[in-house]
């Protein structure tokens, strides 16, 4: 029983993907980060979650996964923001802040005990994208919110994809999810999905130079394709139902007499008594 248990929690920690293992596709996508691409991509994806963090309140922020950057909670005003290392064992980048290791099927923490959640690029990455959403689901406290930053199907990084991922290299070798099919899973949890964004209209070249020369086509992809980012974020609120307890609503019986059960009406003795009475004194008896 115990040899068994024990195969089960190592399976789950070494899941394999299109990438390899979890932890090595965590690994590899940090480095990739590192590259022109990568971080022309972050330098936008910081810019979209600077505009969101600052609007979301409470306790306690969970990013899950590090993708080699340090400065994507700056502009959260939620003071114990944490990382959670997929691929480390929780010593790497010690002056980086709070850290700590754990998998995104099988978070660590409490449930109800975290405010926000970051899923930057978590989902497609993972082998079990559901249990991963059931487990930020369990963590969030009622009306906590949850921020995803996905690849988009529908782009120029999945053509990409298709003719790179077979070198299973991040993040080519990713399961990139349409924005539908992300809401669909999200409405089944009970999640309001309250802002959705894509960015990164430019194609995924690794030449710094041209990247920058087409940086004008953020804005006219915005304006005349927007459906077509390489990328997009999305933001959720855990939508928790209360229940209002209804109170009984008590009628009072009708009682229901049956014809000819009604017994006639028998005049009353005093009455009879004062009656006798009256006859008496005017001479009637």
């Amino acid at each position: 029983m115990v040899k068994t248990v024990f195969m089960k929690v190592k399976s789950a920690q070494e899941m394999l993907h299109r990438c390899g293992t979890i932890q090595n596709s965590w690994r590899e996508l940090a480095k990739w980060y590192q590259t022109p691409l990568g971080q022309t991509l972050l330098e936008v994806e910081k810019q979209q979650l600077d505009e969101i963090l600052p609007s979301l309140f409470g306790y306690h922020l969970i990013q899950v996964g590090d993708i080699g950057s340090d400065s994507l909670l700056d502009a959260s005003r939620i003071s114990n923001c944490c990382v959670m290392d997929i691929e480390a064992g929780g010593d790497a980048h010690p002056a980086n802040g709070p850290r700590f290791a754990g998998l995104p099927h099988a978070l660590p923490l409490a449930s109800e005990s975290v405010d926000v959640v970051l899923l930057p690029h978590t989902l497609e990455f993972s082998p079990q994208p559901h249990a991963v959403l059931r487990e930020v689901d369990r963590v969030l406290v009622p009306e906590g919110h949850l921020v995803m930053m996905m690849f988009n199907p529908w782009s120029l990084w999945q053509l990409q994809s298709l003719f790179l991922g077979w070198r299973q290299t991040p993040p080519w070798c990713g399961h990139f999810i349409s924005t539908t099919r992300t809401r669909d899973w999200l409405a089944l949890l009970g999640f309001n999905v309250k802002r959705c964004e894509r960015y990164f209209y430019r194609p995924p070249s690794q030449a710094h130079k041209l990247m920058s020369r087409l940086d004008w086509l953020e804005k006219f992809g915005r304006a005349f394709w927007p459906i077509f980012g390489g990328s997009y974020i999305l933001t959720a609120r855990k939508r928790v139902e209360t229940l209002t307890p209804i109170r009984p609503i008590w009628k009072t019986r009708k009682r229901v007499v049956a014809a000819g059960l009604v017994e006639s009406m028998q005049p009353h003795s005093n009455n009879i008594i004062h009656l006798q009475r009256y006859r008496k004194l005017n001479g009637q008896g």
